[in-house]
């Protein structure tokens, strides 16, 4: 009796072998169909989310950029205006004189006549044509005692009882006026209250040698006379006299024993460098 054969038994790593071949085989397969499905789904994303393409002729030119804002210029600073003052051509006064001489000018107290100052300290007179130039200055005689005020009366005295401390020339503003002493000589008036005139020399007492005093390099000696002052005869004739005739004149005579701002109220005259000489 022939024997039986009984079936070869699998191999069990075999079989674990083809089921993993299968398993890998499914993935693949459903990888392929997963890439097949959303393919066209993220294409589809892809357009929608996209920005809609804008039309050529909607298109614009960059924008030119903004012309750069002109720097301001400057306005040019104009050159200050020079001061209006007195001009002494070649001639060199005293501080005193160029002070009150540039604010006559400058504040037109002279009211556009001619102006005379009368300096005591320096014993000189300067004569201004209303344009403030100079017209001429000479040495002059003053009273023979300091002071800036005249006594009361005084020019109701005779001169034989005038005392030698009254004998001032008074300081002040006064308006020229043309006019004739008791003598029938013409003066120029400064003060006809206080008798107080501008008229030429006179030479008629010889000790106290008035000619000589004007002669003088110094002003020391010019103190002689009542109180008027005394000219040369050339410059009353050819100066004084016709320029007061011609424009009239304010006189202002210089205190010694005060400041000229209490005096006439004036001010420093504001001066540029360039101006300083006014020669």
């Amino acid at each position: 009796m022939k024997n039986k054969q009984h079936p070869r038994s699998p191999d069990p790593h075999q079989a674990r072998r083809e089921f993993i071949g299968s398993a890998a085989i499914g993935m693949g397969a459903a990888a392929v169909a997963l890439l097949l499905v959303f393919s066209p789904l993220k294409t589809l994303l892809h357009k929608r989310s996209a920005p809609a393409p804008v039309p050529q002729s909607v298109v614009q030119a960059p924008a030119a950029a903004a012309p750069a804002a002109p720097v301001p210029v400057p306005a040019p600073v104009p050159a200050p205006a020079p001061v209006h003052l007195a001009s002494f051509g070649d001639q060199v006064p005293t501080d005193a004189v160029r002070g009150i001489a540039n604010w006559a000018v400058h504040s037109g107290d002279h009211k556009k006549m001619a102006f005379v100052i009368v300096d005591k300290k320096d014993a000189r007179v300067w004569v201004f044509g209303p344009d403030g130039a100079v017209r001429g200055q000479t040495p002059a005689l003053m009273g023979a005692a300091i002071g800036d005020d005249s006594v009361p009366g005084i020019g109701e005295k005779p001169l034989s009882q005038v005392r030698p401390e009254e004998k001032t020339t008074p300081a002040g503003r006064f308006i020229a006026e043309p006019g004739v002493n008791s003598h029938g000589e013409d003066i120029v008036w400064v003060s006809y209250d206080l008798a107080v005139s501008m008229h030429r020399v006179r030479p008629l007492v010889a000790a106290e040698r008035r000619l000589q005093r004007l002669a003088s390099l110094t002003p020391d000696d010019n103190r002689i006379s009542f109180g008027c002052i005394n000219l040369p005869p050339a410059f009353y004739e050819n100066v004084l006299r016709p320029t007061v005739k011609k424009y009239g004149a304010v006189i202002y005579v210089l205190p010694e024993t005060r400041s000229p701002a209490q005096v006439f109220n004036s001010y420093d005259v504001p001066v540029a460098p360039m101006q300083v000489a006014q020669r």
